[in-house]
C-alpha cells in the first residue's frame, strides 16, 4: 500500500503543478510545487508550495491558491481518476529559505585549518607489546 501512496503523491504533484502553472498567475514571484503528501485514506492532500520573493508576495500567492482551491480540485478530478478526489491543503514550504540561510551562516564562520593529530607515544605501544 505504501508504494501506491508514493505513486499517487507523484501523480498529484505532476498534475497539480501543471494546473497551477496554467490556471494561476502570480505577480513577480516564482511559485513552485515542491511536494504533495496524500493521507492514507486518499481524502486529503497537503501541497507544499515554495515561493521565491518577498514575504508579501508569498502571502499573496498563498491567498490566491487558497481562493482557487475548489477550481483546482475540480480540474484535478478530471485529470486524475481516483475513488475520491483529495481535498487540497496548501502549505508554505520554507525549506529553501532555511537552507540558504544555513549556507550563508556556515560561509561566515571561519574554520581553522586542520591541525595534525598528535600520535600516541610509540614507547607506550612498545611497553604493551612486551607484556
Amino acid at each position: 500500500m505504501k508504494h501506491r501512496l508514493e505513486r499517487v503523491n507523484e501523480l498529484l504533484k505532476r498534475e497539480l503543478g501543471d494546473l497551477i502553472g496554467r490556471e494561476v498567475t502570480f505577480e513577480a514571484a516564482l511559485v513552485t510545487l515542491q511536494q504533495v503528501d496524500v493521507t492514507p485514506d486518499l481524502k486529503h492532500a497537503h501541497a507544499f508550495i515554495s515561493v521565491i520573493g518577498s514575504d508579501e508576495q508569498a502571502k499573496a500567492a498563498m491567498a490566491k491558491l487558497h481562493d482557487k482551491r475548489k477550481q483546482l480540485q475540480h480540474l484535478l478530478s478530471k485529470r486524475v481518476v481516483l475513488k475520491y478526489t483529495p481535498q487540497l491543503h496548501f502549505k508554505l514550504d520554507e525549506s529553501i529559505e532555511r537552507g540558504t540561510r544555513v549556507i550563508h551562516i556556515l560561509s561566515e564562520i571561519e574554520i581553522p585549518p586542520d591541525e595534525p593529530e598528535i600520535a600516541p607515544d610509540a614507547d607506550a605501544d612498545a611497553d604493551t607489546d612486551a607484556k
